[in-house]
């Protein structure tokens, strides 16, 4: 990542890589952490007017506490690692403005937060996060994250249309009730003209999968 010389952003990055234990949720682990930074150059090539700085501490940060929150320690990842950025930052000497500036982004990251992105490098970090939910890693992410979760692949009597749930009962109706809505999530142009990219893959992807499994909804009971 640029900026490899800002010893905030070292020291960040080396505490930030501690809170991913190894063997935790490989849909939120530090190669997600990894990919979103991926994202987020991307969509900062595009925005020459967003602090870039704040944007990479806080794509660092803003899943540090998903491993406690996976393990039922907590709640809301995403506000308890707004509070522990602001002590990491604050601990190495970080200004006032970054510190608040990075809190606000990893606070409003999160999919299911009631917390909106208000500055543009918090919607930087929304775009890039969500980035990582599209395409072929978005589809890897979905079926790992719900076999882990004990959600079946596919239930054939309940299809994506009959499926009332917000995130969906079933991993492929997930991609239609969660992933193909992102693109219409995105902040910024470059986070939409990505985000229609790959979810044209994840669409790909649904028709194949119905094509191999047929059109019997009675569920095989």
């Amino acid at each position: 990542m640029p900026n490899g010389t800002d010893d905030l952003l070292s020291d960040v990055r080396r505490v930030a890589r501690s809170y991913f234990p190894d063997g935790m949720s490989p849909a939120h682990d530090w190669f997600h952490v990894r990919r979103v930074e991926s994202n987020a150059e991307r969509l900062l090539a595009a925005r020459p007017d967003a602090d870039g700085r704040v944007v990479r501490l806080a794509v660092l940060l803003h899943d540090v506490g998903r491993a406690q929150e996976d393990r039922g320690e907590i709640d809301d990842h995403a506000e308890w690692g707004a509070a522990e950025s602001e002590r990491l930052l604050r601990e190495r000497g970080a200004a006032e403005g970054t510190v608040a500036a990075v809190a606000h982004a990893v606070r409003a990251h999160r999919y299911s937060g009631p917390v909106a992105p208000e500055t543009i490098e918090a919607e930087l970090l929304s775009d890039a996060d969500d980035l990582d939910a599209l395409g072929a890693v978005g589809v890897a992410r979905c079926f790992a994250y719900g076999g882990e979760r004990g959600s079946p692949i596919h239930d054939p009597s309940l299809p994506p249309e009959a499926d009332s749930t917000d995130a969906g009962r079933t991993q492929f109706n997930h991609l239609h009730r969660k992933l193909l809505g992102l693109p219409e999530r995105m902040h910024t142009d470059a986070g939409r003209e990505l985000a229609e990219e790959r979810a044209d893959f994840v669409r790909t992807f649904a028709r194949r999968f119905e094509a191999e499994v047929g059109t019997d909804r009675d569920g095989g009971r």
